[in-house]
């Protein structure tokens, strides 16, 4: 973990609330391999956590009140009372992550506490690396640690968090961001079945790096096209009678297509044969089978480019130029819920100085700012360090 955020997280909690916090929990960013808008279709996704987290510095209060200070907003604050019930704040975005997991542990009836927390995170904002839901877990193990709530395991957390985004937020997510942000593991991605919630470790190779290129373009639309495309969705479930898009695969699909509006019918594509893509993306990752690999990365990013209608040419352009350096052992594809952010590639260790000069010689977002490269390793999932002064 880099050093610099644990000392910051702190220093900003001193600064705040004077003293030094009880406990200091850290959550990880994600990048999905693959398997891109499937969570909400109780389908299957390909995500590792990265090496990029948000911390919590924490300490408990006798009362109801919660004070919470951001330090990558400029030392914003928020305050808010745990009863009668937990309002939204207009005018701070960031604070109705903390205040939606807060308001989720409140109705689940757990007996809570008021706190001092001061956040920091290093995982780049707006870039669809998941630094949302690395928020809300990162809380949400804050109040676990001060309170003793033992009982609320890694999953469980997962879905207070996804509850939070989708009923606090508003934001209508699967669950694919929480989970992975609670369960990674170090050195593998995770399979996970998004119905079941079962998760399956799958070993990165070790001469294998992943690289997320940040597009520098703003993901303005992100949220009301998410949710438009998840109407979509259901929609199409309806249309075929089944409980989700999971439950079809592309014969199907075909066969019983008729009546249905062609934009929906596309949506549900992309869906359906990602799902199979996914599948497949793991096997060929655990059989270290880059060029397989490669190729299911090239049909999924056709597939938001065309069926789903989610990427825009700058990221397509920089899908072109790192495919073009990686070559036949490896791929590349835009990540997270579109409309900007990132691409990630997977590619040889050996090949990543390679495909680092391409961006910089031949990327530039539309308001000609250079892509931002970043070399990732796949982390653990949410932690409580033991000390605030060192990890864990």
């Amino acid at each position: 973990m880099n050093p610099a955020l644990l000392q910051r997280a702190v220093a900003t909690f001193a600064a705040a609330f004077g003293g030094a916090p009880a406990v200091v929990t850290r959550a990880p960013g994600r990048v999905n391999l693959i398997g891109e808008h499937t969570d909400y279709n109780e389908g299957y996704v390909l995500p590792c956590a990265i090496d990029y987290h948000t911390l919590v510095a924490a300490r408990p209060r006798a009362d109801a009140l919660v004070r919470v200070v951001a330090a990558d907003f400029d030392d914003a604050r928020d305050e808010f009372r745990l009863d009668p019930a937990i309002g939204h704040r207009g005018d701070a975005a960031w604070a109705n992550y903390v205040r939606g997991v807060y308001a989720m542990l409140q109705e689940r009836g757990l007996p809570l506490r008021g706190a001092e927390l001061a956040i920091a995170g290093d995982i780049p904002q707006g870039a669809g690396l998941s630094s949302s839901a690395s928020l809300e877990l990162a809380v949400g193990q804050a109040v676990k640690a001060l309170q003793g709530f033992d009982e609320l395991g890694a999953t469980d957390l997962a879905l207070i968090a996804q509850r939070a985004e989708n009923r606090f937020v508003g934001c209508n997510c699967g669950i694919m961001d929480q989970l992975i942000s609670a369960r990674g593991e170090a050195g593998h991605a995770l399979l996970i079945d998004c119905r079941s919630l079962q998760a399956t470790p799958v070993h990165l190779p070790d001469d294998m790096a992943v690289m997320i290129v940040h597009s520098r373009v703003r993901r303005g639309l992100v949220d009301s096209e998410y949710n438009l495309r998840r109407r979509q969705c259901e929609a199409a479930a309806r249309h075929y009678g089944v409980p989700a898009l999971r439950d079809l695969d592309l014969a199907a699909l075909q066969a019983r297509a008729a009546g249905l509006d062609p934009v929906v019918l596309r949506r549900a594509r992309h869906i359906v044969t990602e799902n199979q893509r996914t599948l497949d993306a793991a096997q060929a990752l655990a059989r270290n089978d880059l060029p397989r690999l490669g190729r299911l990365m090239a049909q999924s990013h056709a597939s938001m480019r065309d069926d789903f209608a989610i990427t825009v040419p700058a990221i397509d352009r920089l899908v072109e130029i790192l495919q073009a350096a990686i070559g036949a052992d490896g791929g590349a594809r835009m990540t997270g819920g579109g409309f900007g952010g990132c691409v990630v590639a997977l590619l040889p260790a050996a090949a990543v100085a390679a495909a680092r000069e391409a961006v910089e010689r031949h990327y530039r977002s539309p308001e000609g700012e250079p892509g931002v490269v970043h070399v990732c390793q796949a982390a653990d999932g949410v932690q409580t360090l033991a000390a605030w002064g060192a990890g864990p």
